[in-house]
C-alpha cells in the first residue's frame, strides 16, 4: 500500500487501543491541525481509522461581562451605594443611591431590574431600602463572571448560565473535539508495511510551466468530504413575501400608494369617521409623537370631515355628536393603519387618479401598541387595498380575495361578519395555519361608509381592506409564531431555510 507522506505519519501516530487527538497527533508529528484534520478524514474514507467527534459547550465574556467583572454589576455598586448611604437603616432616595453608585444610562435600569430580583433590597414609591440578609459577595452570577475572566470552570447550575447569557454576559458556544483510532485494516496495513509517496494537492503555474504537471501524482479530491457549509446573502421571507405580493395585485390591476408613516389623527382616524373619543385613539393603543401639529390639511376637507362627525352625512346621517377638535386631528402619530394612505389618495391630495374605476394598494409597515403574543407585534406590515367602482357588492369583495390568495395556494379562506366604524358591510378573513390547524385572523375588510367617502369627494362605491402580510407569511411558510419571522427571538436558520411557497 502506498499512502502520501502526511496520511503515513498520522496513522503511524494513532492508536489501536486508546482514542487520540488531532491535537495530540498534531503536536507529535509536527502538522498542522488541519493538516492532521484532512489526512484522517483521507485515512476514514480508506478504512484504516475511524473518526469520532465530540461536541462540547464553551463559555466566554462578552465585552460587557468583563467590563463587569472590573467595576462590578450594576445591582452589586447600586446595593454598595446603598450602604453607603445607611439605605439599610432607613430608606434614601433613589437617585441619591444611583449617584453614588455612579450609574448611567442603560445601567441604571439594568441595576434596578436586578436588584430585587436577588434580595439585595427593596424599591417602593421612588425610595431605595437595602436588605439586611441580602449579600453579593455570595452572588453566583457574579463569582461565575469571575471564573470565567480567569479562564476557570464556573461551576455554577445551568439556570444561572442561562441568566447571564439572557442578560448578554456570556456568549455560549460549540466547539468539537476529533480523535481517532486505528481500525483492524489499518493495523493490518502498517504490520504489511506502507510506501510514502509524494503527491500534489493542486496545478500550480510552475508545475505547468515546467510541464512537470505530466509526471506528478495529484491526490485525490473527495467530493463527499465533510466541508463548512458557505452561506451566501439571501433575501429576508418577508421580503420576498411582500415582492411576491406586490407582483400578483400588479398583475391584478392595481397601483401602488407610498406616504408618510407619521401622520396626523386626520388621515390616520378622522377621514375614516373613527371618533375622536374611541377607545383605539387613546395613548393605550396609539404612538403619538411629540412634534409640531400637521399643517396644509385642506380647510374645506376639514369642514367636511368635522360635520360628518357631528352631524352625519346625507339625508339620513346622525354622525356621533362627541367632541371633536381641529387640534387632536391635526397631532400627529405613528400610524396604526395604512389606510391614511387610502384616505390621503381618495380625497386626491396625493394627486391619485379618481375617475372610476380605480385599484390602488401599499404594503407598508404600521405601529400599534399591542401586547406581544404569537400573533401581533409592535410594528408590522400591512397590505393596504381598495377598489373604486359603481355598484360594487360584498361579492365583488369575497371574489378579489379569493383570486389574491390563490396565486398563494391558499384556496380555504372564510369570512366572518364584522363590525367597523367606517365601512358597512364588513367582515373578517381567516386562515387554517398549516402546521396547526388553527384558524387565524388574517385581514379585515369591508365596503367604505358614505360618512367616510363623502367628505372625501367620491360619490361612488369604495371597498377596502387591511391585510397582515405577517399571517400571510405564516400561512406560505409554516411559521407558528409572528416573531419566527422577525424580531430577537427569529430562528435564523429559519429565515435562510424558509420558502415562500405559491
Amino acid at each position: 500500500m502506498r499512502l502520501p507522506e502526511r496520511q503515513l505519519a498520522v496513522l503511524e501516530a494513532a492508536s489501536a487501543t486508546d482514542e487520540r487527538t488531532i491535537g495530540e497527533i498534531a503536536a507529535e508529528t509536527g502538522l498542522k491541525s488541519e493538516t492532521v484534520t484532512g489526512a484522517a478524514f483521507d485515512l476514514r474514507d480508506e478504512e484504516l481509522l475511524s473518526v469520532v467527534e465530540t461536541a462540547a459547550e464553551t463559555l466566554g465574556l462578552t465585552d460587557e461581562g468583563r467590563r463587569y467583572v472590573d467595576d462590578g454589576l450594576p445591582e452589586t455598586r447600586l446595593h454598595r451605594a446603598g450602604l453607603v448611604l445607611d439605605a439599610d437603616e432607613a430608606a434614601v432616595s433613589m437617585g441619591r443611591v444611583i449617584g453614588e453608585a455612579d450609574l448611567d444610562g442603560p445601567e441604571v435600569d439594568i441595576a434596578l431590574s436586578n436588584f430585587a430580583r436577588k434580595g439585595f433590597g427593596s424599591i417602593d414609591s421612588g425610595e431605595l431600602t437595602v436588605a439586611s440578609d441580602g449579600d453579593p459577595v455570595s452572588d453566583p452570577e457574579a463569582a461565575a463572571l469571575a471564573a470565567l475572566a480567569e479562564g476557570d470552570d464556573p461551576a455554577v447550575d445551568d439556570a444561572v448560565l442561562d441568566q447571564l447569557d439572557s442578560r448578554g454576559l456570556v456568549d455560549r458556544g460549540e466547539s468539537v473535539t476529533r480523535s481517532v483510532t486505528l481500525t483492524d485494516d489499518g493495523v493490518d496495513a502498517l504490520m504489511a508495511g506502507i510506501e510514502t509517496t509524494e503527491t500534489v494537492a493542486q496545478v500550480t503555474p510552475e508545475l505547468l510551466a515546467s510541464g512537470e504537471w505530466r509526471d506528478v501524482e495529484f491526490s485525490e479530491y473527495n467530493v463527499e468530504a465533510d466541508a463548512p457549509a458557505a452561506r451566501g446573502g439571501r433575501k429576508h421571507v418577508l421580503r420576498r413575501t411582500a415582492d411576491r405580493v406586490k407582483d400578483v395585485l400588479v398583475g391584478m390591476g392595481f397601483q401602488e400608494m407610498e406616504g408618510p408613516h407619521a401622520d396626523s389623527d386626520f388621515w390616520i382616524n378622522d377621514c375614516l369617521f373613527m371618533p375622536q373619543d374611541h377607545p383605539a385613539r387613546t395613548h393605550w393603543d396609539r404612538f403619538a409623537l411629540d412634534v409640531p401639529p400637521m399643517e396644509g390639511i385642506p380647510d374645506e376637507l376639514m369642514a367636511r370631515v368635522e360635520a360628518a362627525h357631528r352631524d352625519g352625512w346625507g339625508i339620513d346621517g346622525d354622525g356621533y355628536h362627541s367632541p371633536w377638535s381641529q387640534e387632536f386631528a391635526r397631532e400627529v402619530a405613528l400610524r396604526g393603519h395604512t389606510t391614511s394612505l387610502s384616505m390621503r389618495y381618495l380625497s386626491g391630495i396625493a394627486g391619485a387618479e379618481l375617475e372610476p374605476p380605480q385599484r390602488y394598494f401599499s404594503v407598508e409597515k404600521v405601529y400599534r401598541n399591542d401586547t406581544l403574543d404569537p400573533t401581533h407585534l409592535l410594528e408590522f406590515f400591512q397590505i393596504e387595498g381598495w377598489v373604486m367602482a359603481e355598484d360594487l357588492s360584498v361579492r365583488d369583495l369575497m371574489g378579489t380575495f379569493e383570486e389574491f390568495y390563490r396565486q398563494f395556494g391558499i384556496t380555504d379562506i372564510r369570512f366572518k361578519p364584522h363590525y367597523n366604524p367606517y365601512t358597512e358591510p364588513s367582515f373578517e378573513l381567516f386562515g387554517e395555519h398549516p402546521e396547526t390547524g388553527e384558524e387565524i385572523e388574517i385581514g379585515n375588510s369591508g365596503v367604505f361608509r358614505e360618512e367616510v367617502t363623502g367628505p372625501l369627494g367620491v360619490d361612488c362605491d369604495v371597498m377596502a381592506w387591511g391585510l397582515a402580510l405577517e399571517r400571510l407569511a405564516m400561512l406560505t411558510t409554516g411559521a407558528e409564531d409572528i416573531r419566527d419571522l422577525h424580531g430577537t427571538l427569529a430562528d435564523i436558520e429559519f429565515l435562510r431555510d424558509a420558502e415562500v411557497s405559491y
